[in-house]
C-alpha cells in the first residue's frame, strides 16, 4: 500500500478518486496544480463546481450511463475551469469500480493538461524554424562533444554539409591559430559557468579563415548532468575586414599608405625613449613640398594625388630599415632618424632626397620637378617631448622655405620668434574671452531621408576688433595648449544651451546643437558637474544637447572616462564621434561607449566619388554605423556627387556648404524658421 501512495502523491500527471455522486474523495499533487486549488478545497466541491456550464450535460450524462452499468471506462477530452477563471484543455481517463453488486463504489480519473502538451509542441515546432531558417550556425554535440545535428546557415558559413560532420568532433573547423590555453579556459568557463562566449577563429571546408563570434551552452538534465553543448556563432569575416581597413588607415595615409601623424607620434616617442635609455639623438626632419599647389592647380587633383604617390615611393627609398617616413597631410611629410650619433648622418638622408626628386615625375606629358624645404630639430638638443620637437622641426622648415627653398635647416632658438608670437596670441586670447569677442556660428545637419534639418553644430568664431573674423583653425591650437580651451569650452556650452533655449520659447524649433569638445576640457574631474549644471542653470532639456568627442579621448576607456560619459547619457545628453576614421577604434569598445553618432570626417568625404581609398573608408565607417545601430553624419558634403554616393551607401545625414555655410544666431534662425526640406536623395 505504501508503493501504491507515494506512485499516487508522484505521478506527473493528475490521479483523482471520485464517488459515485461526482464528488472528490482525494486528489494528488498534479490534479490539484493543474485546477489552481489546495486538496482540501477539492475535497469540499464535484465535478460540476470545476466544469463549464455548458459542458454540465455532457458531464451528467457521463454519470447516469455508469449508474446504469452501460460503461466502466471511459477516455475523452474535457475543459475545466481553473480557480483563476480561465478553462484548461485535458485528456481524461476514468475507470470505474463497482461493489459486488454491481453499484459505483468510486471512480478513478487521470487527468493530463493538454495545454501544457500543446504549448510544448508549439514551442519544438518554433524551435525546429528557428533552427532551420536562422542566420545564424548553430551546432549541437552529444555530452562527448560528437555533432548530432547542424542548421543550413552552418553549411553555408563552413560549407560542410550536415552528412558530413555528423558524429564528428567539432575541432575539425579549427584554424590553428588559438593554443591549448585558449581551449583549457573556454573549457573551464562551460564547466564552471555553463557558457562560454567570444571571438574565434575556425577554418572553412575551402581551407580559407573566417572570423566568428561564438556562443557554446552547456545543456543538463533534471539531475544537472551535461546532456548537449549548444555553440550559436555569426561569421563576422566582413565586419573584421571592414573594421581592419578602417583601423589600418586610421594609422596609414589612404592615399600614400605611409604612416600619418598618429603613428608618426607612436614612432616618434618609441624612439625617444630608446634614445633616452641608449644616449642617441634623434633627428625629426620635416618636409614641405616647395610646389605641390602649382601642380594641383596646373594640372588637376587626381594629378596631383599621383604626384604625391610617387614622391612617397622615393622618399622610402632614400632610408633605412628603423627610419620612418610619414606623410602628415597636404604636401607635408616628416621623417624619423633613430639612433643618431652624428650630423653627418642626417646630411647624408637629406642629401639622398634631394638627389631622389632630382629626377623629373612624368605627369599627364609634363615633366615635373619636385623640391623639398626641409627643417631639422634633435633630441634632445632641440626639445625631450613630442610636441616641442615637432614644433621646433616645422620652425625650421618654414625658415628653410625663406631661404630660397630646396635646401634645408637645422633649428636654432634664435628661431623661436614663432613662439614669441604664439604667446602674443595667447594673452589676446585672455582679453577676447573677458571682452565677449567669441561669437557662435551654426551649420545645419541636414536628414537624407526628407531633406529635413535635423541638427546643427555651433562653431565657434572670433571677431578681433582689429583683424576682423579669425577662424577657429588659427586660434584653438594655441587655445588648447595654453589651457585657454576649458574656460572657452564653458562659455561655448551655456552660449549653446541658452541660444537654443530661446529658440524653442519663441517656436524657431527644436533641435539637437552638437558642440566639440576638447579633449583637454573633457578629461578634467569636474567636466561632468560643469555639464549638469548648465543643463539645470538654462532649464533646457538635455537631449538637444550633443556633444563632439574624437576616437582618442573616447576609447582610452578609463573608468572616469567611463562613469563621466555614462552619467551624462543618463541624464539625456546624447554624444558622438568626431572625425570618426582618424583614429583607431576597437569593436569592442565602440560597443560599450554611450555614443549615438559617428561623424565621418570631411577628408574622406573630399575626394569622393572617385578616390577609391576614401570610398572604402566611407563604406566601411557606414556599415559599421549600421551595425552598432549608429545614426552616421558625413561633414563636408559641397558637391551633388558626393551627396548622392553618400545616399547610396545608406548615410543617415550630412553637413557640408553644399546645404548652407556656417551662419551667425540671427541668420540660422530665419533658415529655421522657413521650415523648408532640401533637395537630398535622387
Amino acid at each position: 500500500m505504501k508503493e501504491v501512495n507515494w506512485i499516487f502523491a508522484h505521478a506527473p500527471h493528475g490521479l483523482a478518486l471520485g464517488s459515485p455522486e461526482g464528488r472528490w474523495l482525494a486528489a494528488n499533487p498534479a490534479y490539484c496544480r493543474m485546477l489552481g486549488y489546495e486538496e482540501r478545497e477539492l475535497l469540499q466541491m464535484d465535478v460540476y463546481d470545476v466544469t463549464p456550464e455548458e459542458d454540465r450535460p455532457i458531464t451528467r450524462r457521463f454519470l447516469d450511463a455508469v449508474h446504469r452499468g452501460e460503461m466502466d471506462t471511459a477516455i475523452y477530452e474535457k475543459r475545466y475551469r481553473h480557480k483563476q477563471g480561465h478553462l484548461i484543455e485535458a485528456q481524461v481517463t476514468v475507470a470505474v469500480v463497482r461493489n459486488p453488486d454491481g453499484s459505483v463504489s468510486h471512480f478513478v480519473i487521470q487527468a493530463v493538461d493538454l495545454s501544457t502538451a500543446r504549448e510544448r509542441e508549439n514551442k519544438l515546432r518554433l524551435y525546429g524554424e528557428l533552427f532551420e531558417h536562422s542566420n545564424e550556425a548553430i551546432l549541437i554535440t552529444d555530452r562527448d562533444n560528437r555533432i548530432v545535428a547542424v542548421n543550413p546557415a552552418f553549411t553555408r558559413i563552413t560549407g560542410y554539409s550536415a552528412e558530413e560532420v555528423l558524429g564528428r568532433n567539432p575541432r575539425f573547423l579549427s584554424s590553428g591559430r588559438h593554443d591549448r590555453a585558449f581551449y583549457r579556459q573556454m573549457w573551464q568557463a562551460l564547466k564552471t559557468s555553463g557558457h562560454w562566449e567570444g571571438e574565434i577563429v575556425n577554418r572553412r571546408k575551402d581551407g580559407r579563415e573566417f572570423h566568428e563570434w561564438l556562443s557554446i551552452s552547456v545543456i543538463r538534465d533534471e539531475q544537472g548532468r551535461t546532456q548537449n553543448f549548444v555553440g550559436i556563432f555569426t561569421d563576422i569575416s566582413t565586419l573584421k575586414d571592414a573594421y581592419a581597413q578602417v583601423a589600418f588607415l586610421a594609422y596609414h595615409d589612404p592615399l600614400t599608405l605611409l604612416p600619418n601623424r598618429v603613428l608618426l607620434r607612436d614612432r616618434l616617442q618609441q624612439a625617444i625613449s630608446e634614445a633616452h635609455r641608449e644616449g642617441w639623438q634623434v633627428a625629426l626632419l620635416y618636409l614641405d613640398l616647395d610646389n605641390f599647389k602649382h601642380v594641383n592647380d596646373s594640372l588637376g587633383h587626381g594629378v596631383g594625388d599621383r604626384f604625391l604617390q610617387e614622391i612617397a615611393r622615393r622618399l622610402r627609398g632614400c632610408l633605412r630599415e628603423g627610419d620612418t617616413v610619414s606623410r602628415q597631410g597636404g604636401d607635408e611629410f616628416a621623417i624619423i632618424l633613430p639612433h643618431v650619433r652624428q650630423a653627418d648622418r642626417i646630411v647624408s638622408v637629406i642629401k639622398k632626397i634631394q638627389t631622389a626628386l632630382a629626377a623629373p615625375i612624368a605627369l599627364q606629358g609634363q615633366q615635373v620637378r619636385a623640391s623639398f624645404s626641409i627643417g631639422v630639430a634633435l633630441y634632445p638638443d632641440d626639445g625631450e617631448d613630442i610636441d616641442t620637437l615637432l614644433k621646433h622641426a616645422d620652425v625650421a622648415m618654414y625658415h628653410a622655405k625663406e631661404a630660397g627653398r630646396d635646401t634645408y635647416r637645422f633649428f636654432t632658438p634664435a628661431m623661436n620668434e614663432r613662439v614669441r608670437a604664439r604667446l602674443r596670441l595667447e594673452n589676446r586670447l585672455r582679453q577676447a574671452l573677458e571682452q565677449g569677442e567669441f561669437e557662435l556660428w551654426y551649420q545645419p545637419r541636414v536628414r537624407l531621408a526628407d531633406g529635413c534639418i535635423c541638427g546643427a553644430e555651433a562653431l565657434l568664431r572670433w571677431r578681433h576688433p582689429e583683424e576682423g573674423w579669425i577662424g577657429p583653425g588659427d586660434f584653438i591650437p594655441v587655445a588648447e595648449e595654453s589651457g585657454l580651451i576649458v574656460p572657452i569650452d564653458q562659455w561655448v556650452l551655456e552660449e549653446v544651451c541658452r541660444q537654443n533655449l530661446e529658440w524653442q520659447r519663441r517656436g524657431v524649433g527644436e533641435i539637437p546643437v552638437a558642440v566639440n569638445l576638447s579633449a583637454r576640457d573633457f578629461r578634467r574631474p569636474d567636466f561632468r558637474d560643469r555639464v549638469v549644471r548648465v543643463l539645470d542653470d538654462t532649464g533646457i532639456d538635455p537631449r538637444w544637447l550633443e556633444l563632439e568627442l574624437t576616437e582618442s579621448v573616447l576609447l582610452q576607456h578609463t573608468d572616469e572616462i567611463m562613469a563621466t560619459l555614462q552619467g551624462l547619457r543618463s541624464r539625456g545628453v546624447n554624444f558622438a564621434i568626431d572625425d570618426f576614421g582618424t583614429g583607431y577604434s576597437s569593436l569592442a569598445y565602440l560597443k560599450q561607449l554611450p555614443v549615438s553618432m559617428l561623424k565621418v570626417d570631411r577628408s574622406f568625404v573630399r575626394d569622393v566619388p572617385g578616390d577609391p581609398n576614401d570610398e572604402a573608408i566611407v563604406k566601411a565607417v557606414i556599415e559599421l554605423g549600421q551595425v552598432f545601430g549608429l545614426q552616421v553624419v558625413a561633414e563636408g558634403v559641397e558637391t551633388e556627387a558626393q551627396l548622392q554616393f553618400l545616399c547610396r551607401l545608406g548615410c543617415d545625414s550630412v553637413q557640408g556648404f553644399h546645404f548652407s555655410r556656417p551662419q551667425p544666431a540671427a541668420e540660422f534662425e530665419k533658415l529655421l524658421r522657413q521650415r523648408g526640406k532640401f533637395a537630398t536623395c535622387d
